[in-house]
């Protein structure tokens, strides 16, 4: 069997991965209020590995790692199903994982230099949910082999299961048990964690937002196109260095998020007094009082509304924009997140059945601060120093080999667009941003001297 996704990747073996304990029989698991409204997108998610090839693995070792891992996860292994109340839940029933392996007609390097998003999706397997996802895989893997060594191994599930956390830890766990280390942070299921209130309140700007992003028309589709750029730890420092009298308390994403934002607005050329806003998506697990597990599984992102006069952006400069998401970030709290899934409770139709979703990522343009990715370790006995550990990078199937790069893509984004802001393989404050943006604006973004001043280095922009 030979499948040839794009004329560098051929895929030549498909198989189906299994946990290793069976499921207890009619276990089911019911979808969240805030999983269900990540229905219209999917997840997909890329780790590079420039040290090992598929060669170096004991490939017995790896499946079984993985059927050891998926006994942690039966969500993974199962099957969406409606529910009595017309709601998606899980059939738990074990049917597994789709895991296909293929092999990329040139080296690693080449890979991330000349490839686009577009052909980066060759890496990944994915077909759309049918109308009857009976026996549809939700999860898939798929392993890529480069020429003269190196590995990229994707990872696609639905939104609606999983978000960027979950799906890290999924792979994070796949790692752990490869090696025969104990999972660092298992997964906790609790389907009801996210439910409304039952003195709900729905009159803050988090459901004024929703409301209103629930009734805007479908964006015209453009064609899109994905761009990386990689800023070092020096560069974003002195950056922020510079910036520090406007702004004392700014972060990495507040200075990525407010610079994209800013420069994909100037490469418009749309004429000023207008109203530019940014959709700012967060994780919230750790911001919730009452903090829920590292491992909670299940959607915890909220999305929320900054905006600017135009003219006011152009006159106050890049430290303007960067104290304006500053500060929004500082007035998000509990309350704002709660009211969000009571207003999404709200809509409940009939019968409890939830209502339809609408697009998340968009149409507005849309940023995803990935700095939760970002976790502190226990500080060392002998140096009483706590350290930093970013958890894309710490997925690791052999010892000090770590990802040289992942990559994070969601389905279904149009409109204006999406910027992601990750963690970067260097320590400290070295970051990488992702863009998917109408293809015009990614070939701007890509000469703007604003954001080349930062001198990035550029990955998986199709610029060969």
């Amino acid at each position: 069997m030979t499948d040839v996704k794009s004329g560098r990747v051929t895929v030549h073996s498909k198989l189906t991965a299994v946990s290793n304990s069976p499921v207890r029989p009619g276990k089911s698991y019911p979808l969240s209020v805030l999983d269900h409204a990540m229905g219209l997108h999917s997840l997909h998610v890329v780790f590079y590995f420039r040290q090992i090839e598929s060669n170096d693995f004991d490939l017995g070792r790896l499946r079984e790692s993985l059927s050891e891992v998926l006994t942690y996860y039966p969500v993974v292994t199962g099957r969406l199903k409606r529910g009595e109340d017309g709601n998606w839940e899980v059939k738990c029933n074990d049917a597994g994982v789709r895991v296909l392996n293929a092999k990329v007609s040139t080296t690693l390097d080449e890979w991330l230099r000349s490839a686009d998003g577009s052909e980066e999706r060759d890496l990944t397997v994915w077909d759309d949910m049918p109308e009857d996802p009976d026996i549809w895989s939700p999860f898939r893997i798929q392993i890529n082999d480069f020429e003269g060594g190196g590995l990229a191994i994707g990872l696609s599930c639905t939104h609606m299961q999983a978000d960027p956390l979950c799906a890290t830890l999924i792979f994070k766990s796949w790692t752990d048990s490869y090696r025969g280390v104990a999972i660092t942070h298992p997964p906790f299921f609790h389907p009801p964690g996210f439910r409304g209130r039952t003195s709900p309140i729905t009159n803050t700007n988090s459901t004024k937002y929703y409301a209103a992003k629930s009734k805007l028309e479908p964006p015209s589709s453009a064609k899109m196109s994905t761009a990386t750029f990689c800023f070092s730890d020096t560069m974003i420092k002195k950056c922020l260095s510079e910036l520090h009298d406007q702004c004392p308390d700014a972060t990495p994403y507040d200075l990525l998020a407010a610079l994209f934002w800013s420069r994909v607005e100037h490469a418009k050329s749309l004429t000023h007094d207008r109203t530019n806003s940014l959709s700012i998506c967060i994780d919230f697990r750790k911001l919730m009082q009452a903090r829920f597990p590292f491992g909670f599984f299940g959607n915890a992102l909220h999305f929320s509304l900054v905006s600017s006069d135009s003219r006011e952006m152009d006159e106050g400069g890049l430290g303007y924009v960067v104290g304006l998401v500053n500060r929004h970030f500082s007035s998000l709290n509990e309350e704002e997140f709660w009211s969000a899934i009571d207003w999404f409770e709200s809509q409940k139709g009939e019968g409890g059945k939830f209502a339809a979703p609408f697009r998340m990522y968009g149409p507005e343009l849309t940023c995803i601060n990935m700095e939760h990715m970002i976790i502190p370790s226990w500080p060392s006995w002998s140096t009483h120093v706590s350290t930093c550990q970013t958890l894309l990078y710490a997925a690791m199937f052999e010892k000090d080999k770590k990802p040289v790069h992942v990559s994070y893509q969601v389905g279904n984004v149009e409109g204006e667009g999406l910027i992601l802001v990750l963690p970067s393989p260097e320590e400290g404050l070295g970051r990488s941003v992702m863009v998917t943006l109408p293809e015009d604006l990614t070939a701007k973004l890509c000469d703007d001297p604003a954001i080349l001043r930062l001198e990035p280095t550029m990955l998986l922009s199709g610029r060969r």
